[in-house]
Formats: C-alpha cells, structure tokens, sequence
C-alpha cells in the first residue's frame, strides 16, 4: 500500500491511502485536492509488481519527483516528495503487519545454536577491512555510503528512513532475508520495525524469520556487529520444521546505535548452500548500522525542532490573537457601560452612543473571527462567472454607515462595461472588506477620502501571434498618512500590524491569500503624501477562474497593477 500525506499546499495534512491506480487532481474520480494550481487530471500513479510508478497527464505546471520535473514514468519509493502545483506530498508505505510479533521469533539457545565467527566493535578506528582487491572493494565500499548519505540526509521519517536503509541493504548484499528491530522506551525486547523477504515462502511458518535470542542480546549490550552461522539439529526444533524448511543460515547482526545510544538491531541472512558472508562485509553493515543510527538521531532531532516551532508558533497566535481580543471586549464592555447608563437615565442619545460603540466591536470581532477562518481553514474556491460591479456595491455600502460617522468621503468607480469575471464571490467580498476597512482606519476624520474602482484591460495581440492575457483590477485607494517604508515588506505577513491596537495582522494576509487562490496577484502602493494604494489584478478568462492550473499567472502584475493609477 502507497501512502500519501500532504506536507505542504492547501490540503496540508491530509492523507490517501492507495492500492490500485489513482489519479492526482482536481476531478471527481481523482484523489481531489483543492489547489487551484492542479489540473484535474495532473498526474497517476500506478502499481507494478509491488513497485509504484507516477506518471504526468500532460499538466501545464508539471509534475515534479525530489525537485525534478518527470517526462516519462517514473518510479517512486517510501521518503519520496510529489510536487504537483503547489502541493507537496511525501510517499510512505504501510508494511503489512510490521509491527506484528509472530514475524521474527526470538529462541532461546535450546531452540537454536548460533555460532559466532567474527565480532566487529563499533568504536574501530576504521569499519573497512583490508581484503584482495582493496581499490576495488574500497571504491565499492565508497560507493554505497555515498548512496547511505544521500538517502538518510534527506528523510526525516524514521519508518521510511528505515525501509529505504534495509532496501540499500538488499541491493548491495542480496540477503533472503532482513529485518530491523528497535528498542522500546522500556528497553526491553526490540520490537520489528521493518521486515523484508527477497521471496517470500509459500506457508506462514517458512515466511517467520528464526534469530539466536543471544545473538541479539550481545550486539545490544556489547554493541558490536556480529557474524555468525545459525546451526540446526531436528532435537533442537518442533518437529513441523525440516531442513529445507529451515536451512544453515549465514547472518549478520549489527548495532544502530549513535554514539553510546543504542536504538536497535539491523539483522540480514542468506542459507549457507548459496552464500556466506564475510568479515569484510560484517564490517560494511557495521559502519551502515552506524550512519543510520546517526541519521536517527538527526530525524528526532528534526522531529524535536518542528514540535517547538508549532509550540512557539502557537504561543505567537495566541498572544496575537488575545491582545487583540482583549482590546475589543474592552470596547464591547465600554459600550455596554455606556448603553446601561443611557436606559437607566432614560437618555436615548446616551443610549445610542453606547449602542455605536457596541456595534463597531461586535463588527470588530465579526472580522476577527472571519479572517482567522479564512487564514487557517484550508476550503476549495467556489469559482462562478461573477459581475465585480454589485459586489464592490454591496461592499461599499456594508461600510457606508462608518464612513459616514466619521466624516470619510467613499468613491465607487465601478466599470459598467466590465464582463462577469470567474471567482468566489464570497471569498473576494472579504477581500475588499478587509482593504476598505483598512483604509478607513488609515484615513483622518472629517478630511479622508476612500475610492474603491475597477478596471478592465482586454487581451492584445502580440508580434508573435499570441495574446496577451485579459485582466481584472479592483483597486482601494485612500488620502491617509501612509505606509513607512521600513514596514511595507512585512505588510503581508499574518499578525504584523502598522495600527497598533486596532490592527489583528490579518486582514492583509488574508487577502493575499485569496487572491493568490485566485492565480491573482496583489500589488501595493503607499507615500506620505499620497496614501496608500492596493490592486487586485484577476484574469479574467474562464481558463483561469474555473481550471487556473491550465495557464500561468501574468508575471508583470505588480508594475501594470499600479502603473495607471
């Protein structure tokens, strides 16, 4: 079974679990995402023998393996990444039964005899031995712990590290048999982490793996790889298992261990009849045993970074978000005061003065709560063909009655001419919401003016014989005191804020990222002298809004999106 896990894009976190062909995409019969930057059919993956193969469905974006973009079928392994527009996923694999007792039998030496031939410890100031051949072995040698090193730098997944380690293992030894076992917190009896046949056997009691209990306990206590020949008389096991069954066996066990840290045993086997193992290569599987216990301990270590991270982070919202809070339940409390007095008085004006500052809070909190919504809740776009002028209306006229109260002038300009464009009509009302609210906090009573205008720019041919892209801009512009320079690069970041205690540091990242849902663009503007001005800049194509994976964003938006105005 192939395991998807998304660990970046929209749908972070969610996880497809497959066992037959599927597709990568956006349509119903696909694994659906809600990436706009996918095509509906982007890419499929297919099984082949127990190996899985992705290949591209001819997607405008491409499909992309561990960063390089594939032109043909390409296999992928568990600690892989997929790159499919914006989303990135990580194969996994779920080994059937990996955790399950019955697959490795641990006997006691009056079940097996184990005779050790050769012992390496781990401390050795060299792993390699010299042999007949050393250039060659030694490039050999080389050759594999490059391989080790390239595969355990970059998986931070301890069962995927794992299986990709026991994979190398099989290709360079060709063992029947391998497995790892690790230690539990306990320290008591190593548990199966990964186990691998070459061939499996026809019956359950050929496919169980035999392995000296003592031969374990002495590479985890003396922390020394060990060579040894696993003998068998008929009195020694029931009398269901045969020779054939159960042949001599050949078997290397070694430590993976980090410095004195033990995490447990990596164990291969081959029967006697067609191999036998080497010192020279009980040597190469100590020194493997070594670089994964190291890489082990860098994957906790990462592990241990990311959960303090998410720890700070979380402690960043929750003190963003309470200061936040805190002011407005201020107001709403002040307000409340304010309305009790004015009943109790019998004083309508002091009521309604009360009530005002109630309803600002109330809108406060509304768009508080709105945009954190929207910034954390990863929900698909409900793209339809939607006219901008009775959206920027309705909008204009839902922060009217603020603007009046505090003297501020609100402009529509709104294109009559402009054709339906494809976008999430709610999405984009919060959009401007939040530009407009911004800028009627940005502006000075009794002399702010705000203007809220669209544009329509139509596609133009090219000396080439191709179009330029139509597109939408919806600008807010106002007269107020501006952005400083020094803060204009962080204006997008979520919870920076240039108001003080009146800004949440959502609005802007919010909007950003709406439009960038879009495969829009937003660009900004702002000077003492002549305030600030934001553009949204839309295409306007049906290619675009309902299927945007199947063109590319206009790359010139940021200088065409402010250059008119």
């Amino acid at each position: 079974m192939l395991v998807l896990t998304i660990i970046s894009g929209p749908d972070k976190g969610k996880r497809f679990e497959l066992t037959e062909p599927s597709l990568i995409g956006r349509s119903s019969e696909a694994l659906r995402t809600s990436d706009p930057s996918i095509s509906r059919r982007h890419a499929e993956l297919t099984p082949d023998d127990g190996r899985w193969f992705i290949s591209d469905l001819d997607s405008s974006n491409g499909t992309y393996v561990n960063g390089t973009r594939i032109t043909e079928r390409t296999r992928v392994t568990p600690g892989d990444h997929i790159r499919t527009g914006s989303t990135l996923f990580l194969c996994g694999q779920i080994a059937p039964d990996v955790g399950d007792r019955r697959l490795i039998e641990l006997l006691h030496p009056d079940r097996i005899e184990s005779e050790v031939e050769k012992t390496q410890a781990t401390g050795d100031d060299s792993a390699f031995l010299p042999t007949e051949q050393p250039e060659a072995d030694a490039l050999d040698q080389l050759r594999i712990v490059y391989r080790l090193t390239q595969l355990t730098t970059h998986v931070y997944d301890r069962q995927s590290l794992l299986k990709k380690v026991l994979d190398l293992v099989f290709d360079e030894f060709l063992p029947d048999r391998g497995f790892v076992l690790l230690l539990g917190s306990g320290r008591n009896d190593p548990q199966p982490a990964v186990v691998r046949h070459r061939k499996m056997a026809d019956g359950p009691k050929s496919e169980k793996i035999r392995v000296s209990r003592t031969i374990v306990r002495h590479v985890i206590g003396k922390r020394e790889g060990v060579l040894c020949t696993n003998a068998r008389t008929d009195a020694r096991f029931a009398g269901s298992d045969s020779i054939d069954a159960l042949p001599t066996r050949s078997a290397i066990c070694v430590p993976i261990q980090f410095y004195k840290h033990v995490f447990g045993v990596l164990y291969i086997d081959t029967a006697v009849r067609s191999n036998a193992y080497s010192e020279a290569q009980l040597a190469l599987l100590t020194a493997i045993g070594q670089h994964t216990g190291l890489a082990l301990q860098n994957a906790e270590m990462y592990q241990a970074q990311i959960r303090t991270e998410r720890l700070a982070a979380v402690g960043e919202t929750v003190a963003s978000l309470s200061h936040s809070i805190k002011n407005i339940l201020q107001g709403l409390r002040g307000g409340a005061d304010v309305l009790e007095m004015g009943i109790k008085k019998e004083d309508l004006r002091l009521a309604r003065g009360g009530w005002d500052v109630l309803s600002r809070n109330l809108d406060r909190i509304y768009s508080l709560t709105m945009n954190m919504l929207a910034f954390t809740k990863r929900t698909p776009l409900e793209i339809e063909l939607t006219k901008p002028r009775p959206l920027m209306e309705e909008c204009a006229e839902l922060i009217k009655a603020q603007c009046d109260r505090k003297g501020v002038a609100l402009i529509v300009d709104a294109d009559p001419d402009m054709p339906p464009i494809p976008m999430d009509p709610n999405a984009m009302h919060q959009a401007i919401m939040n530009l407009l609210t911004n800028a009627l906090q940005s502006v000075d009573a009794k002399t702010g003016i705000i203007t809220l205008r669209s544009e329509y720019e139509a596609a133009e041919a090219m000396r080439e014989g191709g179009k330029t892209p139509a597109l939408a801009r919806i600008i807010v512009a106002d007269n107020g005191s501006g952005i400083a320079p020094d803060q204009m690069p962080r204006i997008f970041e979520a919870f920076y804020s240039t108001k003080g205690i009146r800004g949440t540091g959502l609005g802007l990242a919010v909007t950003k990222k709406i439009i960038e849902e879009h495969s829009g663009s937003i660009a900004s503007r702002s000077s003492e002298q002549d305030g600030t001005i934001f553009t949204l800049v839309l295409p306007t194509s049906v290619s675009h809004g309902l299927d945007p994976a199947e063109t590319t964003t206009p790359g010139s938006a940021d200088q065409d999106g402010i250059g008119g105005l």
